[in-house]
């Protein structure tokens, strides 16, 4: 991942240590001073909703402790790799589309931001200007030829 990606997880770490599970560690207090549990709604969607934050937690642990940080601006683009923004033409619509490869929590594809473990970006690597290919999508085949490959400073947010 970008070091763009490690920081937003990381910012996700920290909101939820700070604020979001603190938040629910009161409601849970708060719905245990309440009484019977047994039937305390407050109570048992506290609990559902800490372990879900643990989980995310967890989760979010894993991911960071195995991430590799990688500045894709140092990398070499004359094929498609991580960090490569990728012109490509649909031969059959001749419409132009551009993806850049990221990493899985840094995809956006309404950014154009497609994770390199997509089944669009999984074929695409190692494909050079001019290569064609057919694509099996989840919406079906595709065929697209490669019209350029390149670095370009990836813009993660739209600020509009």
């Amino acid at each position: 991942m970008t070091r763009f990606g490690y920081e937003k997880l990381q910012a996700e770490v920290n909101h939820l240590k700070t604020v979001e599970r603190p938040t629910i560690v009161k409601a849970i207090e708060e719905a245990v001073a309440l009484g019977d549990l047994k039937e305390n709604a407050e109570y048992h969607a506290a609990k559902e909703r800490q372990g879900q934050i643990d989980d995310r937690l967890n989760e979010l642990s894993a991911l960071l402790g195995n991430a590799q940080i990688v500045d894709p601006s140092t990398l070499e683009h004359s094929r498609v790799s991580f960090g490569s923004t990728v012109v490509l033409c649909d031969m059959d619509t001749d419409e132009e589309v551009t993806y850049t490869i990221v990493g899985g929590c840094e995809s956006n594809p309404q950014l154009g931001l497609i994770s390199f473990a997509s089944p669009l970006a999984k074929q695409l690597l190692g494909k050079e200007e001019g290569d064609e290919l057919k694509v099996k999508l989840p919406g079906g085949m595709k065929s697209f030829e490669v019209i350029e490959v390149k670095y370009q400073e990836i813009v993660f947010e739209r600020h509009d």
